[in-house]
């Protein structure tokens, strides 16, 4: 036959004849009704036992890809050709760099410093309650999560953030996500419309439109989502906000606005849906209180431990109006039925041992310096740059004069080693922010930052040459 078996490999010798041979009848390589070599000569050919061919050709055979015939042999059977559609692929040149380059330095923005996990404490929390839990917390749970990380979560929003709720208005989810795709999802049954900030994360709006809705993009401001743009003939079903540090433009959402869009969703019976994503890292003055405290009613709030944590752990929260709870809660049920019980326990634990308050100050210094960092790092290579949006989270806005940040800028940019996002990426309407670039810092050390900043000037400088000659 016209392949090889490996002694070295894994895989049995079987395995990998079986495969092998199978490959062949699915590509047409082995046309239908082609006689197979006997076993014995197949072996001999190989170098393998014949047991091991008897047994792949009674396999194959039980499968239906060859037909026995008795004194003749076996034979290809009929209908097991499978062609598969092989689109041609053109590989971009930056897309070859970006995966032969092992030196890459990507600022993408919103991921945490996944080093800084605290792996010992969660450990040693995972093994005291997988050894001292009741055999109950292996079973089936409620929907909505366990009561006690629902009363804790309740208890520290309130405390950090002015959110109002009672623990049963606190929905356990996978990551704000699966929240944010519930929600869209229960509120969008009668009215497909949803008002989104622009710009807004890209996942945000595939979350929005892969559940069915009509996006309709408000514009951002230095003063955050501006209400006046909103439809006054069409309300939407619900208005999508990140007012504490919006993303990308890093700006915060001003009361009179935040009043604005109250008065707005109270005369149109729409909600609001504030996603909260990373309020805690606040490096000038204090963070500023939710949305939802104004008005609990007619604000549905989205918490994650994503970017406190990690991204890993996939545990995210909702505080409903009281009218949504039930709703959503079937929903959710259907969805995945619950989220892992052993991860919310050992959470639980975390907040109520002061772990959690702990992290959140040490990654607080952490994000600070890296954040420090690059602004100054900026400020030497592009003294005539402007660092845009409020002090927080873990990415800035950078403004560039005379340098348009559009694809092709980009790809030249990876070839130097470095991965740059544009906010027009990140826009609905396009071309109004084109020499305005997203930076995230939050999973960069210190000399990665100032090294990326660097090679990032040297990219520029020299599109702009070759671009000249």
């Amino acid at each position: 036959m016209w392949f090889q078996v490996d002694r070295t490999n894994s895989k049995t010798l079987t395995q990998q004849v079986y495969e092998q041979l199978r490959q062949y009848i699915l590509n047409g390589d082995l046309k239908t009704d082609e006689k197979l070599p006997s076993t014995r000569e197949l072996a001999n050919s190989l170098g393998i036992s014949r047991n091991i061919v008897l047994e792949v050709y009674d396999q194959l055979g039980a499968e239906g890809y060859l037909i026995v015939r008795p004194k003749s042999g076996s034979f290809v059977a009929p209908g097991s050709l499978f062609l598969k559609n092989k689109p041609h692929l053109q590989v971009k040149q930056s897309e070859l760099f970006t995966m032969d380059h092992q030196d890459m330095i990507d600022f993408k923005a919103a991921t945490p410093a996944m080093d800084h996990f605290p792996r010992k404490i969660w450990g040693r929390l995972a093994k005291d309650i997988c050894y001292d839990s009741p055999d109950t917390i292996f079973g089936y749970q409620s929907a909505e999560g366990l009561p006690a990380l629902r009363e804790e979560i309740s208890r520290y929003i309130y405390r950090t953030r002015g959110v109002v709720s009672e623990p049963h208005q606190v929905m356990i989810t996978s990551g704000a996500t699966q929240a944010l795709s519930l929600i869209t999802e229960l509120l969008i049954k009668n009215n497909k419309f949803v008002a989104v900030e622009d710009p807004v994360t890209d996942e945000m709006r595939t979350i929005f439109s892969y559940a069915g809705a009509s996006l309709c993009p408000i514009p951002v401001d230095e003063k955050g989502i501006n209400p006046d743009r909103l439809s006054q003939e069409n309300p939407p079903a619900f208005i999508f906000v990140l007012p504490s540090h919006q993303f990308p433009m890093g700006v915060t959402l001003t009361i009179q606005r935040r009043i604005q869009l109250i008065e707005y969703a109270r005369k149109h019976n729409c909600y609001i849906v504030e996603d909260d994503y990373d309020s805690e890292f606040t490096y000038e003055g204090t963070p500023v209180h939710s949305v939802q405290g104004l008005d609990p009613g007619k604000v549905i709030y989205v918490g994650t431990f994503s970017k406190i944590l990690s991204p890993g752990l996939r545990i995210g929260y909702v505080i409903l109006p009281q009218e949504l709870i039930e709703p959503f809660k079937k929903m959710k049920w259907y969805t995945d039925r619950h989220h892992s019980s052993l991860e919310q326990l050992i959470l639980t634990k975390f907040m109520i041992e002061g772990h959690f308050d702990r992290h959140i100050r040490k990654m607080k210094r952490i994000y600070k310096q890296r954040r420090e960092a690059l602004v100054k790092s900026l400020k030497k290579q592009f003294p005539d740059c402007v660092i845009l949006g409020h002090a927080a989270g873990m990415h800035l806005v950078v403004e560039i004069p005379r340098v348009n940040i559009h694809q092709s800028l980009i790809e030249w940019i990876q070839h130097y080693g470095v991965q740059v996002y544009s906010v027009d990426h990140y826009s609905l309407v396009k071309n109004i922010h084109g020499n305005k670039m997203v930076l995230g810092y939050g999973s960069l050390p210190l000399e990665k930052i100032e090294e990326g900043v660097r090679r990032l000037r040297e990219a520029i400088e020299n599109y702009h040459f070759s671009s000249l000659k």
